[in-house]
């Protein structure tokens, strides 16, 4: 039997998160860069003497030994906060897979664990279900990804669950005095305005409103992380309760595999794990061995990649005549410039706006329709689609697409005008992207 090696989560290159094999071992301490290629050299998920790669796993049940082992599981299932050997039981529950890849999340996100989900949505529906309950309150930021936005305002409310949509950075602590607020939402980097929101200054508010609550009644902040990524900001270190993650983008990265997460610290545990056994978003095996073996070990690379051509296209289209507006974290112009600055941080503290733009063109709605067309029909770098943070470039435009359950009466005023473009930025050759655009420039 094996020492167990243990890791812990990383806040910057030169925190630990693996330790030697043996105390003859070079004392080393790797980055969260190469702990994301190579992952713990031993996890109670695997056994991994005799496997550079973990295999995937293919069971949809496991074998038991006993049925004191049998009731022992769904015991430990009942109850994981302490437990160090997990004892596989039926995949929707959990798996090994799965397990692995939920180690390296909460490590990227400096959490305690992580739970994985089919999708982002259901990793956004279960944190809702797990800790809100008819008669209770979600405040949340006035834009929202179109289906979140659908979800608080159109399900919710049939279980009885209000919602107030606001500018969350200007909410005070009398917005939070109202006791049947249990939930304080939003995205880190708003979808898709890229409105940044103050974490810090939100957390000091829960922070001080909860020492007037029970326990039961605390308010918790949850984060949608899914622009800045982990490598652009790890909203856990600033006070969030739960980050979420839409593993489809950016920490799968290549547009083949669809999943969720939410990490967070072990008290949360069992109530996530058990509204996920319920409701059955549970992850495929496929999906969370192929995002732990492609999309985390290269997630770093692409992010700095896509992040240097966001910067260069930004750039490129604030000095382009037929531009009205662009909006880029990583550009002075940025209405919060310097609160990017402060946040928008990879591990080792360098800056980290992210990979997504937006710009409005100057003229009619209809400009913009010819302009998208153009690409759509003519683009080689540049392709008109749905999703974000991929290697390939994609293009689309908000109102019309993404966050069309989002009235009209209400788009401009969550920060979705109707001339709004919204770019994910890959990782081709800047100037391939910028070809693509001159050309589509041309045709207005």
């Amino acid at each position: 039997m094996k020492k167990k090696i243990t890791a812990t989560a990383s806040k910057s290159v030169t925190k630990s998160v693996t330790k030697p094999k043996n105390k003859t071992a070079a004392m080393h301490t790797p980055s969260i860069r190469t702990f994301n290629v190579h992952g713990s050299h031993n996890t109670q998920s695997w056994e991994f003497s005799n496997h550079l790669v973990p295999p995937m796993t293919a069971s949809t049940t496991f074998r038991l030994q006993s049925l004191q082992r049998g009731a022992e599981g769904f015991q430990l299932f009942a109850d994981p906060q302490n437990y160090a050997n997990p004892i596989w039981i039926y995949d929707r529950l959990e798996e090994p897979s799965s397990k692995m890849l939920e180690e390296q999340l909460a490590k990227m996100e400096c959490g305690e664990v992580a739970v994985s989900f089919s999708s982002g949505m259901g990793a956004i529906s279960a944190s809702f279900l797990a800790f809100l309950k008819t008669g209770d309150h979600i405040l949340s930021h006035k834009t929202l990804y179109g289906c979140t936005y659908s979800l608080i305002t159109s399900w919710l409310p049939r279980f009885g669950i209000t919602h107030s949509l606001v500018d969350v950075n200007d909410v005070t602590a009398k917005d939070l005095k109202n006791k049947k607020v249990k939930v304080v939402y939003f995205e880190s980097v708003a979808n898709p305005s890229l409105q940044i929101i103050d974490i810090d200054r939100i957390a000091t508010l829960v922070k001080q409103e909860n020492k007037t609550r029970t326990e039961e009644n605390q308010i918790k902040i949850i984060v949608d992380n899914t622009f800045a990524t982990p490598w652009g900001l790890r909203p856990l270190e600033h006070g969030a309760h739960i980050v979420i993650q839409s593993l489809t983008k950016n920490i799968a990265g290549f547009g083949t595999e669809m999943g969720g997460a939410l990490i967070t610290s072990k008290k949360f545990l069992t109530a996530l794990l058990m509204i996920r056994k319920d409701v059955g978003a549970i992850m495929h095996p496929h999906s969370a061995w192929n995002i732990m073996i492609y999309g985390i070990p290269s997630q770093v690379l692409r992010f700095e990649a896509q992040q240097r051509n966001a910067l260069l296209i930004s750039q490129y289209l604030e000095k382009n005549k037929l531009v009205e507006k662009v909006s880029y974290p990583g550009l002075k112009s940025f209405p919060q410039f310097d609160l990017a600055k402060k946040l928008l941080k990879s591990p080792n503290g360098e800056f980290a706006p992210g990979t997504m733009l937006t710009f409005i063109l100057k003229g009619s709605t209809t400009k913009t329709e010819t302009f998208i067309n153009h690409i759509a029909k003519n683009g080689y770098s540049i392709t008109l689609a749905v999703s974000l943070g991929l290697i390939k470039t994609l293009i689309e435009v908000p109102g019309l697409m993404t966050h069309a359950a989002v009235p009209k009466a209400d788009q401009e005023k969550s920060g979705i005008p109707a001339k709004l473009i919204r770019l994910s930025v890959g990782i081709e050759d800047p100037a391939d992207i910028i070809a693509d655009l001159e050309q589509a420039f041309k045709k207005i």
